[in-house]
């Protein structure tokens, strides 16, 4: 498991792909989406999701987890 720390309290899925290297763009992230994404186990659809420190996202074959900036 990954972990991706984020500035803020939250980050929106989209944005979580592409700081992860996953995407390089919301079009890239858009497409990883739709080849299927969980956050915390359950199916995510939407690239707006927000996420929050300790959410695990698997994408891509990747499991990533949030977290906050030391």
């Amino acid at each position: 498991m990954r972990e991706i720390p984020i500035r803020d309290e939250v980050i929106r899925l989209g944005q979580l792909l592409k700081l992860a290297g996953l995407a390089g763009g919301g079009g890239e992230a858009k497409a990883i989406i739709a080849d299927g994404v969980t956050v915390n186990g359950e199916d995510e659809a939407r690239r707006g999701r927000q996420l929050r420190h300790g959410d695990v996202v698997v994408a891509a074959g990747e499991e990533l987890r949030v977290v906050a900036h030391a």
